[in-house]
């Protein structure tokens, strides 16, 4: 990040960080000075976005907070903390319909001003450009309707501008106020002293600044009322797109609950959230929101969790299963343990990503941020010049008046200002909406140059569980008979592949007997007595010592198993053995679809895992990894090494990971991609966050995060060419001031409505994928 003025270093040691809610903005040129004058204090670091009207604040010790809102102050805006969430209040009638309609007190009075003003300033605009509608005295009904348009309607210009000037500034409000008063009192000098309050004068209207030659004769009255219109619709426009553009956030803020019942002294109480602390059990029944992120004590249900993380299926849970605040409870009632609650909740933690990332600025804004911060004060040179030039080419001061005029319309720097934190805004809003959260606008830079993914293979392509894969039974052994022994033996164990082989014979047979006599062989298995028979279940070894062999076609069985990476186990009863069970860590089944995807976005897959190379390269086969791109038997602390070593070799490397060995490798990347199910560590590490755990999420990020990046700079070409294509025409004298009003403020709204796009986003779509 860097401010827009001077590149003024970011503190590192000792240092705090505040964000300010800055009042009075009107353009990218009003954020470039506040953030040039606070980065004039010693430590002190910020960026202000014209945006989102927020300043991101670092400042070392010795610093207030008291002097950095006094130094926005002084530069002639406002500033404080952002207020802290109000209690929730019954809806009203009137506030009910300002959220149907998207309105903030700001908009309904700026609607209110565009109104009046289009009323008063078409009749102005319509006499003076059909010139058989002009009757007798015509001009003196358009001063009247004008006058309150240009005084009324432009307030908030004049205002601004006035402020500007007792602070030796100048910003876009100073371009509008001067060329709109100017255009106003040369109508006035006319129509007093000149000859245009003449009964019986007429004037057509032309495109250009080149036609009308008697300077006293003149009016522009439609110039005057129809560019404070037409700015006044372009900041309307403007002001409902950005509120558009911050919706996702403003929704994922408001999605937890109100209020929550919670079990006290075995009685339920209703409480607001606010209340709830951490150790308290509360019900969530059918239909409710889950208060805030906890542990499942009592109950199965489905939870819907769609709102947070993108995936439209519920999630089944049952007691001692995690659940996260703000999803929907959509079935059984569940009592709930609160784990965490108000701003360490994952719903809170998404949002202050997501907005942090929306206060950011990419590395493609900065040129945009310096042009911003000189823009104005050349324009008024080039208008001041403009006006000279002509006046000593052609001696014609109503053209040259003409010309400079729409000099200083048509060149405001808002598109500039609003090119970047617009798509940003509606970017990071969509992939919140997705679950994926993007840390900050550098990352959209990464994901444009990152052309290899390293995929971490436990809990990324495969599920992190041990499962049961395969059954394998001797002659004359009925399948569910070994599955109900061996599960029932099993279920006994605390052993991760115990686990897995009790859970897949409970789920295939049903409940499963109890065990008698159990007794755990270290590093050799389980035996035990279950329905009568004495049950064996581990290593060919354990087989050995009660003297049951495994016959060919189980050994066979078993070294198939092995050679494809499976851990298996034999199981023999009653003295025979009776086969062969098999288990690894399952493929989940969206991976290979994932790595398609990610193919399609030009990416090499390589796959990395600490397991043996067997187990790794069934993984890589079973998804479309090539061989050669599998690192396997990589210590934890050594995958930060393989990051480096394909580094070097010239590749700009992206990482996928979720556990805390994944930490260093996802810092080490070019990009990190920490899946949202890992850990914190990892969360922390990774650029972007996937809120769920499929890896097809990963290609979605990407994609997102090129198409922002995108919208960015496409939105930065148009601004920089309108500016560079329109200032010439007007200095040449070929727009007409009005129309200039028009192209300006149509050039914002432009830039806005583009970034809007980005709100279709579906992530599936792999169409310029590489743009």
């Amino acid at each position: 990040m860097t401010s827009t003025a001077q590149e003024a270093p970011a503190p590192t040691v000792d240092t705090s960080q505040v964000e300010l809610s800055i009042g009075g903005m009107t353009c990218a040129s009003c954020a470039a000075r506040i953030e040039k004058k606070l980065n004039r204090m010693d430590g002190v670091y910020a960026t202000v976005n014209y945006a989102t009207a927020k300043a991101k604040v670092s400042y070392v010790d010795g610093v207030a907070v008291a002097d950095l809102i006094a130094t926005v102050e002084k530069t002639g805006y406002t500033a404080e903390r952002p207020a802290p969430p109000a209690a929730p209040t019954p809806p009203t009638q009137d506030t009910a319909a300002e959220r149907r309609h998207g309105d903030d007190p700001h908009l309904v009075s700026l609607r209110q001003r565009l109104l009046v003003s289009l009323a008063l300033s078409l009749p102005v605009v319509v006499l003076a450009m059909v010139p058989f509608l002009q009757f007798d005295n015509w001009q003196w009904l358009s001063l009247t309707l004008a006058a309150p348009v240009v005084v009324w309607g432009g307030l908030p210009f004049h205002r601004a501008t006035w402020t500007n000037i007792r602070h030796g500034a100048a910003t876009m409000d100073t371009l509008v106020s001067v060329g709109t008063l100017a255009a106003f009192g040369w109508s006035l000098w006319a129509l007093f002293f000149g000859h245009a309050g003449m009964p019986g004068m007429r004037h057509g209207f032309e495109l250009t600044a080149t036609q009308r030659t008697d300077g006293a004769s003149t009016i522009y009255l439609e110039v005057a009322a129809g560019v404070v219109t037409f700015i006044l619709l372009g900041r309307y426009l403007e002001a409902k797109a950005k509120r558009k553009a911050g919706s996702a956030l403003r929704a994922l803020m408001e999605l937890g609950s109100k209020d929550v019942t919670v079990l006290r002294g075995g009685t339920e109480v209703r409480i607001p959230v606010d209340a709830l602390t951490v150790g308290d059990h509360f019900v969530v029944r059918p239909g409710e929101k889950i208060a805030t992120d906890g542990t499942v004590t009592e109950g199965t249900s489905a939870v819907d969790a769609s709102m947070l993380t993108g995936e439209s299926l519920p999630v089944d849970v049952t007691a001692g299963d995690t659940v996260t605040g703000a999803t929907v409870n959509a079935s059984g009632r569940i009592v709930v343990e609160a784990t965490s609650v108000g701003a360490d909740t994952q719903l809170a933690r998404m949002a202050r990503l997501v907005e942090d990332a929306q206060n950011g600025k990419a590395q493609v804004q900065r040129l945009a941020d310096r042009v911003s911060a000189v823009f104005v004060p050349v324009v008024l040179l080039i208008a001041l010049g403009t006006l000279v030039t002509w006046l000593l080419v052609t001696d014609d001061p109503t053209a040259s008046f003409t010309a400079a005029v729409a000099v200083l319309i048509i060149a405001c720097p808002c598109a500039l200002g609003l090119a970047t934190p617009t798509a940003l805004m509606v970017g990071t809003g969509r992939g919140a909406q997705l679950g994926i959260l993007i840390k900050g606008p550098e990352v959209l830079e990464s994901t444009r140059r990152v052309d290899t993914v390293v995929l971490d293979k436990t809990g990324t392509v495969t599920t992190g569980r041990m499962e049961l894969q395969d059954v394998v039974t001797a002659p004359g052994t009925d399948q569910s008979l070994l599955l109900r022994l061996a599960g029932a033996l099993e279920h006994a164990s605390e052993h991760p592949v115990a686990r897995a082989v009790a859970a897949g014979a409970a789920q295939r047979t049903g409940p499963l007997p109890d065990v008698e006599k159990f007794e755990n062989v270290p590093g050799l298995g389980v035996r035990g007595l279950v329905d009568g028979h004495e049950v064996l279940v581990g290593r060919a070894a354990l087989l050995a010592e009660a003297g049951v062999e495994l016959p060919p076609e189980l050994a066979d069985a078993k070294e198939a198993a092995e050679a494809r990476g499976r851990t298996a186990m034999a199981v023999a009863w009653d003295g025979s053995a009776r086969g062969v069970l098999a288990v690894a860590d399952a493929v989940k089944e969206t991976s290979a679809e994932a790595v398609a995807r990610l193919r399609e976005l030009g990416l090499t897959p390589v796959l990395l895992t600490g397991d043996n190379r067997a187990v790794a390269e069934s993984v890589a086969r079973a998804v479309g990894i090539d061989p050669g791109d599998v690192y396997a038997e990589v210590l934890p602390q050594d995958k930060a090494d393989v990051v480096r070593r394909l580094q070097a070799e010239g590749r700009s490397v992206a990482m996928v990971g979720d556990g805390v060995n994944d930490a260093a490798a996802l810092a080490t990347a070019d990009l990190g991609l920490a899946m949202g199910t890992g850990t914190d560590a990892a969360i922390e590490a990774g650029d972007l966050t996937l809120v769920r755990g499929d890896l097809r999420v990963a290609a979605d990020a990407i994609l997102l995060s090129r198409r922002t990046l995108g919208t960015i700079k496409g939105n930065l070409c148009w601004a920089f060419g309108y500016n560079v294509a329109a200032l010439p025409l007007a200095a040449a004298g070929l727009l007409n001031p009005m129309i200039a009003g028009f192209a300006m403020a149509f050039s914002s709204v432009f830039v806005v409505t583009n970034s809007l796009r980005l709100r279709t986003f579906t992530g599936h779509t792999q169409s310029d994928a590489r743009h």
